[in-house]
């Protein structure tokens, strides 16, 4: 059996604190390599939720995205992103522009979305000095420590994601949107569970209910599935958040997440949410070269403050749109 064999797959373990890791020695056709095992791969993904793949050499964009396009179908196109990302080609991105000192928070790629990514890859071309690990949360069990009064009123009712689009802060509606025509955005938003409406000022605010708690598609286990703690205000670095709400208003921010009725998530809330993520995350840096698949459903993702270059690419595979994902209560107008 070859050196770059799938042989030592049979001993990924994951151990606590981080993502189960498969170091293998560089093949001479990273491509070709992911290709001929991707089956094997994608096993220890529906298996572990992660993986992380060491020793694959990774080094240009053009080879990145010929393994992602080995290891998955139907790339996708981003839609209504939340901050910008550079384009590489077809469903090839960098990682999201964000403050390096700042932290992205867990959450699960575009669950807001009326259709999500069910699996997330990551490629490594340079690792940061300190920090910035894409480290990782078990949405089973993070449900399953969440006090139940609050897990089950955000299943029984879902969550809001309210956002207000501005030329400064997060994504354009361009870039959001792939297009800046009105009758484009509005087609999109009634396709996909989105009340609209355009201010006086000519900018675009939306609120979107979706659900908190979702079944796995394979595995039908129930998953903690939203961006609620990530997305709101109690989230930002405060002195973040008095700046925000000083310059656009309480009601105003780029984006903000609410319970389904519209009323307020408390500090204490979102608190006790991003605690119970770090209570159960597994982080492991990166190396130059590195690669990560990760399922979006089962497992959340987050980028942690770095230092020094840090080049990271991503690209979204296999779109779901998960059974009562957009729940059939609207809100708003549109």
């Amino acid at each position: 059996m070859s050196s770059t064999s799938l042989q030592p797959l049979s001993a990924v373990t994951p151990h606590p604190g981080r993502p189960p890791v498969l170091h293998v020695e560089s093949p001479d056709d990273a491509p070709s390599w992911a290709a001929e095992h991707r089956a094997a791969l994608r096993e220890q993904v529906a298996e572990h939720g992660v993986l992380l793949v060491r020793g694959l050499g990774l080094r240009e964009v053009d080879q990145v995205g010929a393994v992602f396009a080995g290891l998955a179908d139907d790339l996708m196109a981003e839609r209504e992103a939340f901050a910008p990302r550079e384009s590489h080609g077809p469903g090839l991105y960098s990682s999201t522009a964000w403050p390096a000192n700042q932290p992205m928070c867990m959450h699960h790629e575009l669950s807001y979305a009326a259709e999500c990514p069910g699996l997330m890859l990551f490629a490594c071309l340079q690792a940061p000095a300190e920090g910035g690990a894409t480290a990782v949360a078990d949405a089973e069990r993070v449900l399953q420590a969440l006090p139940a009064a609050l897990s089950e009123r955000f299943e029984r009712e879902g969550w809001l994601l309210t956002r207000s689009y501005n030329d400064e802060i997060g994504a354009s509606v361009e870039e959001s949107f792939g297009t800046d025509d009105r009758a484009a955005i509005e087609r999109y938003c009634r396709a996909h569970a989105i009340d609209f409406d355009w201010r006086p000022d000519g900018s675009l605010h939306t609120r979107q209910l979706r659900a908190a708690v979702v079944r796995h598609p394979l595995t039908g286990r129930r998953c903690w599935f939203n961006q609620i703690a990530f997305l709101n205000e109690w989230t930002l670095a405060r002195e973040v958040r008095e700046y925000l709400v000083d310059v656009y208003g309480a009601d105003g921010l780029p984006f903000n997440t609410r319970f389904a009725d519209g009323s307020p998530i408390g500090e204490d809330v979102i608190q006790l949410l991003n605690s119970t993520y770090e209570d159960h995350t597994g982080r492991e840096p990166w190396q130059d070269g590195d690669l990560m698949l990760v399922d979006n459903i089962r497992t959340a993702h987050s980028r942690e403050p770095f230092t020094g270059e840090r080049r990271v690419l991503v690209a979204m595979a296999e779109p779901r749109r998960l059974a009562d994902h957009c729940p059939a209560g609207k809100v708003g107008r549109s």
